[in-house]
């Protein structure tokens, strides 16, 4: 899997998913409310875990910094 989703990006999305899973488990929010939140984090945790991002895919959004090219 090739690399989208870099730089500053990935520890907010991190930041964020655990942020969002927790107010989805913790907050006193409706069954619906909570499971949103819930994937939100989720889905915003594995994304800045792993560093691909299919909706960044999608729209051919690339945040990774460019490999150096190995010219001799």
């Amino acid at each position: 899997m090739m690399c989208n989703v870099g730089g500053v990006e990935r520890p907010i999305r991190i930041v964020l998913g655990v942020l969002f899973l927790a107010v989805g488990a913790l907050a006193d929010l409706p069954p619906i409310g909570a499971g949103i939140m819930m994937i939100v984090g989720a889905v915003a945790l594995v994304t800045g875990a792993i560093g691909f991002c299919p909706a960044w895919k999608l729209f051919g959004i690339n945040t990774c910094a460019p490999k150096p090219s190995m010219k001799q």
